[in-house]
């Protein structure tokens, strides 16, 4: 007897794996569109966000184009060696392809580029495995949306209908008279400590920063080196003062 379809279970988070076919289009989509640029820029982007990601994409769309990949298949695209580079001196870019970064074509000024991109950090609810930018804690008493982040006559009670998540999460928090309240609920005892100050997050804490609207991840991208076509030299960029120097 056949086996009945009826009960089977479809995984819709499943993704196709990339192909050897995807890789190679990839490399041929770099390699084609590098001689209509006059620059290649290797960008490191932290704390990775597709949204804002988008934006860089539609800022620059006019006169860029943004390349993301694994780095192997971005440094095959554009040459290891002096020998297989699809442009002169532009093999000296494959030092920098390592980590978080990209590709980015562009006939804009690469100093252009960098003032862009340091007016561009914007900040955003931080995940699993981010470093604290500083540390958060609830303070004592009536719980309220904030948690203390803005004075309390412009804030408003955290709804009681968090308090379980509050305890499930490891705060421990009551009701008392509709209200969450943590300690005493004229403020007296001490307060739950989130997160301290260069410490990696857990999904637990990250969950409580975002119940609180508390932001400790910043989205910035950084240009590493470029590579110009009108001197076929990579510059190396130092992002803490904008200086460059030649590679």
């Amino acid at each position: 007897m056949p086996k009945s379809k009826r009960a089977k279970i479809v995984h819709l988070t499943q993704v196709s794996k990339k192909t050897r076919q995807h890789k190679d289009k990839l490399i041929d989509s770099i390699r084609d569109a590098l001689p209509n640029y006059q620059h290649c820029l290797v960008i490191r982007v932290d704390n990775m966000r597709n949204t804002h990601l988008k934006d860089v994409r539609h800022d620059l769309a006019s006169d860029s184009r943004l390349f993301f990949a694994k780095t192997k298949v971005m440094a095959r695209a554009l040459g290891s060696s002096e020998s297989d580079a699809i442009a002169s001196g532009i093999e000296l870019l494959h030092k920098y392809l390592h980590g978080s970064v990209g590709i980015l074509l562009s006939n804009r000024s690469p100093n252009d580029l960098v003032q862009y991109f340091e007016n561009l950090t914007k900040v955003d609810f931080a995940r699993a495995g981010v470093t604290a930018s500083r540390s958060f804690t609830i303070p004592p008493g009536v719980v309220y949306a904030t948690a203390g982040e803005v004075p309390v006559e412009h804030d408003v009670p955290l709804e009681h209908t968090l308090e379980p998540e509050l305890r499930r999460l490891g705060v421990p928090t009551r009701m008392v008279k509709g209200k969450i309240v943590l300690g005493d609920e004229n403020g007296k005892g001490t307060g739950h400590l989130v997160c301290k100050q260069d410490q990696v997050l857990d999904s637990r804490q990250t969950r409580l920063l975002k119940l609180f609207g508390v932001c400790l991840s910043e989205f910035r991208v950084q240009v590493v080196a470029y590579w110009s076509a009108d001197t076929s030299q990579v510059t190396e960029v130092d992002t803490s003062g904008m200086d460059v120097e030649d590679a």
